[in-house]
């Protein structure tokens, strides 16, 4: 097997003319003529008994060839593309230009990585924008801290107002009859969360404790159970129990029992830092998207597509890693949206394209800035990854590509270069807005 020629017909894209010599393809069709042999029959032989030869003369010379060139095909692919050099970002396209007594021509169509160009990546002029924290933010942040420490106490002496929660047997009916999915009992529901269709829970306030009543209401019309989308439907609600949340007192207290500070005015002022910390987080992370966004426009690159969608189709898997971490499959997802799997595959596509964009242009600049990736690096990485996963480091190791590390730490370099070298201007919200 060998590499025969290799010829560019088209900007990114090379076909390798490989050779298979006869002595190895032979071997490879008497190899898949002894496992498929057992199941072949031919007139005056046993099953499985007939000679290659026969089998061959009855059913054509060319047989086996399919179960043969799929086992030598692929690795004499792998010894030619060694060969050859070419950094390809595709599979492989085969083409059998022939079959003889010399052996297996075979084309392999590949596209390769684009050669890419980028200037003006140093003093890229970007603005830095901290929003203010409010005190509205901040009491925000003490309200979500005060609704999580709330206690509950049971209500018998009043009717159901917005704010309770109810506990509430219900089953719902269209047209007299019960419809799948409108039943449940012993359901607790907090009136005025939203949870339930518009008009359900409003029908609710003012009923008291084992109360039976109807409620009569239409779906929306762009509900996702197409056959009660815009239905008129009544719900039988039994109403079991009413409980409302009693907020602790903002007070030193109050701190004490949520932080490590003694006075509220200290709980506050530590909020207050956090909110501001966050902000100039973000207003640091908006800075590096800006860059990201300035390097894409100043890319010089003919960006071949199998690049493109092989980055979509990465962001497809991640996003159906994300949906089962929530319980949640894909297909599932699909069927309750009414989206298809190209629908999410053009959502994803300008992102996944952006990305292979930033990463082209962060590897030319690693390259023309002569950034490496020590040992030390590289260790580096591989232990940040194991705390992250809550993994042993060995098992990283045994797991992650040491190359693929080393890439990744030249291009996270590429960033800090290109921000230590930019213009950052601090801007205060009402100027960026402009």
């Amino acid at each position: 097997m060998s590499l025969k020629s290799v010829t560019s017909p088209e900007t990114n894209v090379s076909v390798l003319e490989i050779t298979i010599d006869s002595e190895t393809f032979n071997a490879a069709v008497t190899a898949a003529y002894n496992k498929k042999k057992g199941s072949i029959t031919v007139p005056g032989f046993r099953k499985g008994k007939a000679p290659r030869s026969i089998v061959e003369k009855m059913y054509g010379a060319g047989f086996f060839y399919d179960d043969a060139l799929s086992a030598v095909v692929p690795a004499a692919y792998e010894e030619a593309l060694k060969e050859s050099g070419l950094n390809v970002v595709s599979a492989p396209e085969y083409e059998v230009v022939s079959i003889d007594e010399n052996g297996v021509l075979v084309n392999a169509k590949v596209y390769t990585k684009p050669e890419v160009s980028i200037e003006g990546y140093k003093g890229i002029e970007v603005k830095r924008t901290v929003a203010p924290v409010s005190d509205d933010a901040v009491n925000s942040e003490i309200a979500r801290v005060q609704e999580r420490n709330a206690r509950t106490e049971e209500i018998t002496d009043r009717a159901a107002q917005l704010g309770d929660t109810v506990n509430i047997d219900y089953e719902g009916f269209k047209d007299g009859v019960a419809f799948d999915g409108g039943k449940a009992a012993g359901h607790n529901l907090e009136l005025g969360s939203g949870s339930f269709i518009p008009g359900f829970e409003d029908q609710i306030v003012g009923h008291s404790i084992g109360e039976s009543f109807d409620i009569n209401l239409s779906f929306p019309a762009d509900y996702h159970a197409e056959e009660l989308a815009g239905a008129a439907v009544t719900f039988k609600i039994n109403l079991n129990g009413i409980s409302t949340k009693i907020l602790p007192e903002l007070d030193d207290d109050f701190a004490k029992d949520v932080s490590e500070f003694d006075t509220l005015d200290e709980y506050k002022a530590d909020v207050r830092a956090k909110l501001e910390a966050d902000a100039a987080k973000r207003a640091d992370n908006e800075v590096e998207n800006q860059i990201i966004d300035a390097l894409t426009e100043k890319l010089v690159a003919e960006i071949p597509e199998p690049m493109i969608v092989t980055e979509t189709e990465n962001f497809v898997r991640d996003y159906d890693n994300r949906l089962r971490m929530q319980g949640l499959k894909l297909d599932d997802y699909l069927k309750y949206t009414g989206m298809s799997l190209d629908d999410i595959r053009a959502q994803m596509r300008p992102r996944a394209e952006s990305q292979v964009k930033v990463r082209l242009a962060l590897e030319k600049i690693a390259a023309l800035e002569n950034i490496t990736a020590s040992d030390e690096d590289v260790e580096a990485e591989l232990t940040k990854l194991a705390e992250a996963y809550n993994m042993e480091l060995d098992r990283v190791k045994a797991l992650v590509d040491p190359a693929d590390v080393k890439a990744d730490v030249c291009i996270q370099k590429a960033v800090e270069l290109v921000k230590a070298n930019a213009v950052i201007t601090e801007a205060a919200p009402e100027a960026a807005a402009e």
